[in-house]
């Protein structure tokens, strides 16, 4: 069997860990262009009518192996690793992953969408209306997922104040960054750039913004303190921007200088 991709997601997460494991929790704007010269453009009528949509989609980024277990996110009880049947992670036999995303509007060969979990450049497979009354089955019992041991992720306001600032520059949004990668086990580093400073104090690294947090174990409570910039004032103020970013960052600081 062999799949040629209708199209492909353009969207702002471009490195895995940038991208939520679920996009209705987390995700952000994208859009879904069609390849040209197969009359797509016809395959979309009728379309427009519907709020959300099933993309199917190829991992090509996942090292183009499987692996028999997962390690979720957010573990439960006796769960470490769970059959990869029994997960939503990206090492299957095929490589195919389902996105159920808020359909903003189409035009021509172009679906603008929401509310996505897909990485920039991911291979579109097929399309499919999302039907609530076959789609839909709220009260389905849900295995392991229900025993699962999620962290509440609570910003304070210098953590919001500044997190709005950097989304208003088109940066990520590091609140629901933080809130998604952080509700799992915080200091797990094998799933993210996470550094434990002490028992209770940790810093995530998203690309190069530093996220500083505390936990309280007991309460099973993830308390965002502040962001700051991972460039030094010196490498700031170097031309050289190999991640295109520091232009952000400059803002970034001299937001932060006014506000100090």
């Amino acid at each position: 069997m062999d799949f040629d991709p209708i199209g492909y997601f353009q969207g702002g997460a471009v490195r895995k860990y940038e991208a939520p494991r679920q996009g209705v929790f987390a995700g952000g704007a994208g859009r879904v262009e069609l390849v040209g010269g197969h009359n797509f453009e016809t395959a979309l009528r009728d379309l427009d009518g519907f709020e959300r949509i099933w993309l199917v989609f190829a991992f090509d980024r996942n090292g183009g192996s499987w692996r028999p277990t997962a390690h979720p996110p957010v573990t439960a009880p006796g769960k470490a690793r769970v059959g990869v049947f029994a997960s939503r992670a990206p090492y299957r036999p095929n490589p195919i992953g389902l996105s159920c995303v808020r359909l903003v509007g189409v035009k021509g060969r172009v679906l603008e969408v929401d509310e996505a979990d897909l990485l920039d450049g991911t291979p579109i497979l097929d399309i499919k209306p999302y039907i609530p009354a076959v789609d839909s089955f709220p009260q389905a019992r849900a295995g392991w997922v229900e025993a699962q041991d999620h962290w509440t992720v609570v910003a304070e306001p210098p953590f919001s104040a500044a997190a709005a600032f950097i989304r208003s520059l088109g940066g990520q949004d590091l609140l629901a960054t933080a809130q998604q990668q952080l509700s799992g086990e915080p200091f797990d580093a094998s799933r993210k750039r996470v550094f434990r400073t002490d028992d209770t104090t940790g810093v995530f690294s998203v690309r190069m913004f530093r996220l500083d947090f505390t936990v309280d174990p007991p309460a099973r409570t993830v308390a965002l303190k502040g962001i700051r910039s991972g460039y030094s004032a010196d490498e700031l103020s170097a031309a050289d921007d190999p991640y295109a970013d520091k232009g952000i960052h400059r803002a970034f600081a001299a937001w932060k200088e006014s506000h100090a």
